[in-house]
């Protein structure tokens, strides 16, 4: 079903309709609770102020899990909630989620037994949802499976099974899904302000961003799933409310897959300053991180700083043999997590809950922050029962644990480069039937062709040059110099398909190469 804006613009703009609920923010969450709620039978919008999953959830580990660090501090509750979501999302979206093997490899017999019996609990909690036993494994199977492990003092380690995805594409599954499912989401639509009868919020102004067209928009409910700018929505709502999130800055590194392997990933429990580093192959290269930076400033494009790239670089070379460098870095990208205000000025961000925060406002704005992408369908499932009486709206039981996801396909080969659409796979090559030139490789060094830009376009709702190679593919994320050269070639796909003019065409790339240059290190 091709997906045309000026058609979604329309069903928004209805003077006469009031909506069940309107959902502000187009990331995981908000995401999650459009699918929900249009499942359920009731008038949904979306509006997302950039491009879906623009922000934090497009940024993530990549990983579908339980959380092991959680279980050593002991947020016991937060690791089942999250292991029994793992599972679920396991089976609504198997094109998108894979089991991965990862490797603790440790330098002293008692951590190696520490760690084992820490993942045994961590498979009882599973229980029938696990994706595999942990097991010790010998210091010469390590060595077999990652070849560029660091040799000296390695005595043991540890194998266990979590998760692993695709976090844009399962944020553009999770779109498609809704708009299957009967709700309107618009990206590129900025909220501007809230309307009110008495104190209560009856609906809100919402700007095209594209446009400069404004509209006046009714709700029975308001939901603000902004992320890391929830507090901008509730200082419209009352403007001397104080700050309940603080941002903290994840940064991750992306090389080529040699200096891990195909297969299995690291996880580094804890790495000199106490944190958890991940090394994981993803999309046949290697990805590293995160660090846990607090800010005191939220951005759409945060940029690494130099002391967290510093800390990677370090932290890596600490375990492998072949040391990855800078000039190696084929992109670095930071993402920013919205985490619950400190308490005290000593509270570490690390050791600030990621359970999520539910808040119904006098208002009757309904807040949803903090969490992780793996509970997403969990904390839309009780926003929407939230919204549900706030609204008050008819019961209707949630149907999303048993909901396939848009692009459900059980059999996937991970090897095929198209195996992020899905069932869509076949239609998207079967485009070049319409043009072969759009069967080119649009860059040598990454797999995507000109197709995938049309179908981008064309039935995935993107806008602009960076939608396309940061998220739509993963292009920016991957090789970032790659991406830059070929901007150029999107630019004139995606204006033939818009109709746009070349001076859009010269915008969009001035646009694009500005973000770009943040992905690559000097």
């Amino acid at each position: 079903m091709q997906i045309k804006r000026e058609a979604l613009i329309e069903q928004m703009a209805d003077p006469s309709k009031v909506w069940d609920i309107i959902i502000v923010g187009g990331g995981a969450t908000g995401l999650g609770i459009a699918v929900d709620a249009a499942s359920r039978g009731f008038k949904t919008l979306l509006l997302e102020q950039s491009d879906f999953a623009k922000g934090t959830s497009s940024r993530s580990t990549k990983l579908v899990h339980g959380g092991v660090r959680y279980l050593s501090q002991g947020n016991i509750g937060l690791v089942i909630e999250a292991l029994r979501e793992r599972g679920i999302l396991m089976n609504n979206a198997p094109h998108l989620v894979r089991n991965e093997s990862f490797i603790i490899p440790n330098y002293s017999w008692w951590s190696g037994l520490f760690y084992s019996v820490g993942l045994s609990v961590y498979d009882l909690l599973a229980g029938k949802r696990s994706f595999g036993r942990s097991r010790l494994i010998t210091r010469r199977e390590i060595i077999r499976r990652i070849p560029n492990i660091r040799q000296k003092g390695l005595k043991l380690g540890v194998l266990y099974h979590d998760g692993q995805f695709d976090d844009a594409r399962l944020a553009v599954s999770l779109a498609m899904t809704g708009i299957e499912q009967g709700a309107t989401l618009l990206n590129y639509f900025r909220v501007c302000g809230l309307t009110k009868d008495g104190i209560k919020i009856n609906g809100l102004i919402a700007k095209d961003q594209e446009t400069g067209i404004q509209y006046a928009l009714k709700a029975k409910t308001v939901i603000n799933a902004t992320g890391v700018f929830v507090d901008e929505l509730l200082n419209m709502d009352v403007p001397e409310a104080r700050p309940i999130v603080q941002p903290s800055q994840g940064v991750h590194l992306v090389f080529n897959k040699s200096f891990l392997g195909p297969h299995d990933a690291l996880m580094i429990p804890k790495t000199k300053d106490g944190r958890v580093l991940f090394i994981i192959p993803w999309h046949d290269r290697m990805l590293a991180g995160t660090t846990d930076t607090p800010l005191n400033a939220h951005q759409l494009e945060p940029r690494a700083l130099e002391e967290e790239i510093k800390f990677i670089l370090d932290s890596a070379a600490d375990y492998l043999t072949r040391i990855p460098g800078r000039k190696d870095v084929l992109s670095v990208f930071a993402g920013l997590r919205p985490l619950a205000a400190p308490q005290n000025e000593k509270q570490k961000t690390k050791e600030i809950s990621r359970s999520h925060k539910l808040i119904i406002s006098e208002s009757g704005l309904i807040t949803i922050t903090g969490g992780k992408w793996t509970t997403y369908r969990q904390m839309a499932e009780e926003t929407v029962n939230a919204a549900i009486g706030v609204g008050k709206l008819p019961y209707r039981i949630a149907v999303t644990k048993t909901l396939s996801l848009h692009g459900f396909k059980e059999s996937v080969e991970w090897t095929d480069p198209f195996f992020v659409y899905g069932s869509d796979a076949n239609a998207v090559k079967a485009l070049v039937k319409e043009n072969i030139t759009w069967k080119e490789v649009l860059d040598s060094r990454l797999p995507y062709i000109g197709a995938e830009v049309i179908w981008a376009t064309r039935f995935e709702m993107a806008r602009t040059i960076e939608d396309v190679l940061a998220r739509r593919t993963r292009a920016l994320f991957l090789d970032a110099r790659a991406a830059m050269d070929m901007a150029p070639a999107v630019a004139r796909l995606m204006a033939g398909e818009l109709k746009k003019e070349e001076d859009w065409e010269k915008e969009q790339m001035l646009s694009f190469l500005q973000v770009a240059k943040n992905y690559i290190l000097s």
